[in-house]
């Protein structure tokens, strides 16, 4: 049982702190995934809160330590294992549509999502994204610097009808172009989804493939005709569930969003980094198990406010050198 005599532990089950509602712990779905059996140390419940504050939060092992009243060192550790226990589940929770039915569900759900029965064949739908990362050092630190003069890796990510990725690679470069990204990716690579007769919906910025991986884009030219931009128009209503799964992952984990990752090399050896993301993904696929739901315009809302913060946090180095340069 959970004291809720802590100030910390009043403020999570009130407010929903950081749209990981309390039902994570009432109803242990998380638990009961990871499957934590300790008898010692500060118990399975605590470390996931203090798991899921350091994602949530994007705050420092000082001050989540601070929040929770233990030592620093605890928090590492604490942080490190969870990591690596709830990307170990990845297999459980972020996975390819397993029969037919399910197929047939995501399918339906695509149609509904554009208004047309064309996109009854729809299988998910793919798009990529920015995670801020701290600059590696050497001469390739450079390749990591996207147009927005940040350093930041891709996050590439296939989605169903409800959100929930269903497929994940993360790492490359921003500098690295699109369709370079999915050219390694596995599912590109092995071909196995989707099956024959259906395709994944795509942005522009993807070729418009029919094998290995068949994508449908929308049309690049504005004058093609009335029939494009109606079909342009129904394509964008389906695909832009991926760009709302980005969204509601990066409002929920702001971790990955409104701050660098400072993840060191060591933290879990030839990964770095992208457990954490990876991590992140897993999570976001378990909230709605839990009923943890985002309307849209709140999803905007807090969209909005984080791109705003993050605009800040880009040009604030180009500010104060603008500053000093005139003051010098």
């Amino acid at each position: 049982n959970i004291s809720t005599d802590v100030f910390f532990l009043k403020t999570f089950y009130k407010k929903h702190f950081f749209r990981l509602i309390h039902e994570w712990i009432h109803e242990p779905i998380l638990l009961n995934i990871l499957d934590q059996d300790r008898c010692h140390g500060w118990g399975a419940v605590i470390e996931t809160l203090v798991f899921l504050f350091w994602l949530a939060s994007g705050a420092s092992y000082r001050v989540v330590s601070r929040v929770f009243g233990m030592p620093r060192s605890t928090v590492h550790c604490i942080v490190h294992r969870l990591t690596e226990e709830v990307v170990a589940i990845r297999h459980k929770v972020i996975h390819l549509p397993k029969t037919p039915e399910d197929l047939e569900v995501v399918s339906r759900g695509f149609g509904g999502l554009a208004r047309h029965r064309a996109f009854l064949r729809a299988a998910g739908a793919i798009d990529r994204c920015h995670i801020r990362i701290k600059p590696p050092g050497g001469p390739d630190g450079h390749c990591y610097r996207n147009r927005k003069l940040f350093p930041s890796i891709i996050l590439q990510a296939v989605c169903d009808h409800r959100g929930c990725f269903i497929a994940t690679y993360v790492g490359w470069p921003r500098s690295v172009h699109d369709s370079r990204v999915l050219h390694y990716s596995p599912l590109y690579r092995q071909s196995v989804y989707p099956p024959p007769g259906h395709f994944i919906l795509a942005k522009g910025g993807y070729p418009c493939l029919q094998r290995p991986l068949p994508l449908i884009t929308s049309y690049k030219r504005v004058n093609e005709g009335v029939a494009a931009q109606r079909f342009n128009s129904h394509h964008s209503r389906a695909r832009s569930i991926i760009e709302r799964a980005f969204g509601m992952m990066k409002t929920r984990l702001r971790a990955i969003f409104l701050q660098a990752l400072k993840v060191h090399h060591t933290f879990v050896p030839h990964v770095s980094e992208h457990i954490v993301v990876t991590a992140c993904a897993i999570l976001h696929n378990i909230c709605p198990c839990a009923g943890d739901t985002m309307a849209p315009e709140d999803e905007k809302k807090n969209a909005n406010n984080c791109e705003k913060r993050r605009q800040n946090l880009a040009y604030e180095p180009k500010m104060l050198q603008n500053y000093f340069y005139c003051k010098i």
